[in-house]
C-alpha cells in the first residue's frame, strides 16, 4: 500500500505511456492510471516502448477526470516546475518518498501532458507540489524521465536487488596463483624480459603484484596458463632462429 500510484493526466503519445510503464517497472511500481489520453486507450503504440513492461500496461486503469483518478488517495503530489502563486508545500522527490512511506493512506503522483504539464485545476487537487531539482538553464525532462527520477528516489528505500550478469566465481587458491606466476616467468625469462639485472627482483615483485591483484578465479588462472602455453613454443622457436 505504500507504493505510489502514477497518474498520467491527458498524456498525448502512446510511445510516452509505454516509456513511463518501463520506467515504473524498473523501480518496482506497477499501478498506472490514465486520465483522458489523447489517442484513447488501449494504444498499440505503447507496447514497443514499454520494452516488456506489459503488466503495467495491461493493468492500467482509465479515468474521465483527474479527481476520479485520485479519489481513493489520501496524499496527492502534483509534479510541476511552476511554483509561483502556490499556497502549497513544495517537496523534492526524496522528501515525497519519505512521506509516502511513513504516512497512512494511498499516495498518487500526478504528471501532466507532455507539452503543457498540469493545469491549475489539476494542481489544485494536490496536497503538495513535487519539483525535481534541475539545471535552471535547461529544465527539460520528458515524461518518462520525470517518472523515472521520482520512481528511483522512492525505490532507494525499497532495497531492490542490484542486477548482476554472472555470479562471481570464488578466488583461486594461492597455490594456483603461484603456478601461474611461475609459468609467466618461465615464458618471459628466455625472451629477455627481466632486464637490466639490477632490476630483476623489483620486476618480479611488480609482476607478482599484478597477477595477484585482480583475484583470479581458477578458471581464469587456467585460461592465462593456456595463453602462455600457446605462446611459449613460439618464443622457443624464435630463439632457435
Amino acid at each position: 500500500m505504500t507504493r505510489p500510484v502514477i497518474v498520467l493526466v491527458r498524456p498525448q503519445l502512446g510511445e510516452n505511456i509505454g516509456a513511463v510503464a518501463r520506467a515504473m517497472l524498473n523501480f518496482g511500481l506497477t499501478e498506472l492510471r490514465l486520465v483522458e489520453p489523447r489517442d484513447g486507450w488501449p494504444n498499440p503504440a505503447a507496447g514497443p516502448s514499454a520494452s516488456g513492461a506489459d503488466r503495467v500496461l495491461d493493468e492500467a486503469q482509465l479515468y474521465s477526470s483527474t479527481a476520479d483518478a485520485v479519489a481513493d488517495c489520501a496524499h496527492v503530489y502534483a509534479t510541476t516546475m511552476i511554483r509561483r502563486g502556490m499556497a502549497k508545500p513544495v517537496v523534492t522527490p526524496a522528501e515525497a518518498s519519505t512521506e509516502i512511506r511513513t504516512r497512512p493512506g494511498r499516495s498518487a503522483l500526478l504528471f501532466g501532458p507532455e507539452r503543457s504539464g498540469l493545469d491549475k485545476d489539476d494542481i489544485a487537487l494536490a496536497r503538495a507540489v513535487l519539483t525535481i531539482p534541475i539545471n535552471p538553464d535547461f529544465g527539460s525532462l520528458n515524461l518518462a524521465q520525470s517518472v523515472a527520477v521520482i520512481a528511483y528516489e522512492w525505490s532507494k528505500q525499497e532495497a531492490l536487488a542490484m542486477p548482476t550478469l554472472l555470479d562471481l566465481a570464488p578466488p583461486a587458491p594461492q597455490a594456483e596463483l603461484e603456478g601461474l606466476i611461475a609459468h609467466v616467468e618461465q615464458v618471459l625469462e628466455p625472451a629477455g624480459y627481466f632486464f637490466p639485472e639490477n632490476r630483476i627482483n623489483a620486476t618480479r615483485r611488480s609482476l607478482r603484484a599484478l597477477l595477484t591483484k585482480p583475484g583470479w578465479s581458477s578458471a581464469e588462472v587456467q585460461m592465462m596458463r593456456g595463453i602462455f602455453s600457446a605462446v611459449q613454443p613460439r618464443v622457443r622457436s624464435t630463439q632457435g632462429e
